[in-house]
């Protein structure tokens, strides 16, 4: 056990130790079952219609009723479960991340059926004789897993760890009674998560409505017109289905005209390989930073195009990212250096493309360097797209900044709620 972690569960023990007189305390390794997540490697993930779901860290953001696991983008069958020897999580298991964030590790979900989670998270199952599962929740909900986490690149709480940590423990009854209590005083603070989370989900489809505009359309008039732009510029029919009409003055090109494809730079690590490899450069895949590595591979304006992976139908989602500095980059994300055209205007018009007609793969999603040389790439002058980009760079700020500050306040709301649990 870490240092840090003997210090905190000192502190815990000593406050827990007034309570009940017929409370127990114990280990939670104790009380159930911890079953270690398991790696699975890339070509499983993005995998939509076997009957195992597949969790990640992310999936502990969404819940339909802030308590249960929603649906997971990923699934494995059981065949495939048991040639990797992954142990499958039964349902009424509490699931949670053992590495990443603060926000992450302080997030505990029930599982509502058999599945599957990645190597970053665990799930504890309660013995039903001594602890029910929504008791167990609510306790492991009203811990800081930050307090408790090794200190380095990306905080871990490992199974040792978590094994000891003290629960306390009434009597079925009283936990039932308890359970009650708090479903109660904390659906309200829940729906108001609810709607503060839809709200960030419109705030995205806002996003990318006002993307998709700017950068197949041109500026707004009033923005136009304040550059020295023709604030109704005449439209031509773009010869693409989904662009539709698009400035006339503007050209219409394939990505590989406009882009070097640095693809063959990539080195792939698989986990354990990274694990003796934790530095500060960026370990990029398709879908943002993975990991942080000793070494980089590429230090210079570029932008990165998921490959297999990325959500490429789901249009609140980015599919790729303008990156600077010195990184690293698997073999799951295109590596594109812009020739002719600027990083950012590629990136925003490659986030709104329809990909559709370019990705191959039966049950993983995969854009192929042939396929992903056809996209059509709109080309305004090297001045509009300045304008352009710094246009959206103010509008995107604002609305950035109002997902920050809901963030912020579901995060708050989140305190507070296990504040009502501590309580109680």
């Amino acid at each position: 056990m870490s240092r840090r972690s003997a210090e905190c569960l000192d502190e815990i023990h000593g406050w827990l130790r007034e309570m009940p007189e017929n409370w127990k305390l114990r280990p939670l390794k104790g009380l159930g079952r911890l079953i270690a997540g398991s790696a699975f490697p890339d070509a499983y993930q993005g995998v939509e219609d076997a009957e195992l779901p597949f969790y990640k860290v992310k999936d502990l953001g969404s819940s339909a009723d802030g308590r249960h696991l929603a649906g997971a983008d990923n699934t494995v069958s059981k065949e495939t479960a048991e040639a990797l020897r992954a142990r499958i999580v039964p349902a009424s298991a509490i699931v949670y991340a053992k590495i990443g964030a603060a926000l992450l590790l302080n997030r505990r979900r029930v599982t509502t059926k058999d599945a599957c989670i990645d190597n970053n998270m665990t799930a504890f199952v309660p013995d039903p004789g001594v602890l029910t599962t929504e008791w167990a929740y609510y306790v492991l909900s009203s811990l800081d897993f930050g307090e408790f986490v090794n200190p380095g690149a990306v905080p871990s709480l490992s199974e040792g760890d978590q094994a000891v940590l003290i629960l306390p423990v009434p009597e079925i009854p009283d936990q039932e009674t308890i359970v009650g209590h708090l479903d109660h005083e904390t659906a309200h603070i829940d729906k108001l998560i609810t709607k503060q989370e839809l709200l960030i989900e419109r705030l995205g489809e806002y996003r990318t409505a006002l993307v998709t505009k700017v950068v197949t359309k041109g500026l707004p008039p009033e923005a136009a017109e304040d550059a020295g732009l023709d604030p109704e510029p005449a439209l031509k029919d773009s010869g693409v289905e989904w662009l539709g009409e698009v400035p006339e003055h503007w050209t219409v090109k394939r990505l590989a005209l406009v882009v070097e494809c640095l693809d063959g730079k990539r080195v792939p690590l698989n986990s354990e390989q990274r694990s003796y490899r934790q530095g500060t450069f960026p370990y990029w895949g398709a879908n943002g930073v993975l990991d942080h590595l000793d070494d980089w591979l590429f230090d210079e304006p570029l932008v990165l195009l998921g490959e297999d992976g990325a959500p490429f139908f789901s249009l609140n989602k980015r599919i790729a990212f303008a990156v600077s500095g010195r990184i690293w980059v698997n073999n799951h994300a295109h590596v594109l250096r812009p020739v002719g055209i600027q990083q950012d205007f590629l990136a925003h018009l490659l986030n709104i493309t329809d990909y559709a007609a370019f990705i191959d793969g039966s049950t993983r999603d995969k854009l192929t360097q042939g396929d992903m040389n056809d996209i059509p790439v709109l080309v305004p002058s090297e001045r509009e797209q300045t304008l352009i980009v710094d246009y959206l760079s103010r509008q995107l700020g604002r609305v950035d900044g109002l997902r920050d500050r809901i963030h912020a306040s579901i995060e708050r709301l989140g305190e507070y709620r296990s504040a009502v649990i501590s309580a109680a």
